[in-house]
């Protein structure tokens, strides 16, 4: 998908992805577009963030002072190569930042933008991501999209263009309405089935 962007001239300066794609190949890949990157890690990925005088252990298991807390702190990562998992070349810094999520969750956030300092506007950041995720979680579930049947590239392509007309337009009236996609497209024919559970336009009779 990143090649694609670069492929069409599309401006971007930052780069969102899922924990699946923080993969050593992909990191050094942004990096060399000179571009941002802001990607949540797992749990169990193992960082260094005494500078070389402690061994990696888990990103859960760092100390974090009030001011790391707000601000990140820097760490030299291991990261999936292949299979697997390998040490970053030294000296290769990034920002990770913890973001508290609820009492039952924390997300961990890698970032080569050594300028930023606010948590606050990682969790924006990743923020634009779920909406991405819901975009496409919706239109599949609202519009039919994966129900295409088209082997023409230009019908697919065309099918997907309608999926996407459709779904802003529920998502519009959805919107105005104080709903979500998913009521208002599964209520559209809520009230012709109450008419027909109480006046049939066929009906069946039963014999005793």
């Amino acid at each position: 998908m990143l090649d694609n962007v670069l492929h069409k001239a599309l401006p971007f300066k930052i780069v969102l992805m899922d924990s699946w794609y923080a993969s050593m190949q992909v990191i050094k890949h942004i990096e060399a577009l000179d571009k941002l990157y802001y990607c949540p890690i797992k749990a169990n990925r193992h960082v260094d963030d005494s500078e070389g005088e402690k061994e990696h252990q888990r990103v859960d298991a760092l100390q974090w002072s009030e001011q790391e807390q707000q601000e990140g702190k820097l760490i030299h990562p291991s990261l999936r190569s292949g299979r697997r998992l390998k040490k970053m070349p030294k000296g290769h810094r990034m920002k990770l930042f913890r973001l508290v999520i609820s009492n039952e969750r924390t997300d961990y956030v890698i970032s080569n933008d050594m300028t930023q300092d606010d948590s606050d506007v990682v969790r924006t950041h990743c923020g634009v991501r779920w909406k991405i995720e819901q975009f496409h979680r919706e239109s599949k579930r609202v519009t039919g999209l994966e129900g295409c049947q088209c082997r023409l590239s230009r019908a697919l392509r065309n099918h997907i263009a309608c999926s996407f007309l459709v779904w802003a337009h529920l998502k519009r009236l959805a919107s105005q309405l104080d709903t979500n996609v998913y009521r208002l497209k599964f209520s559209l024919l809520d009230n012709y089935m109450r008419q027909q559970l109480k006046n049939p336009s066929i009906p069946m009779l039963l014999r005793a």
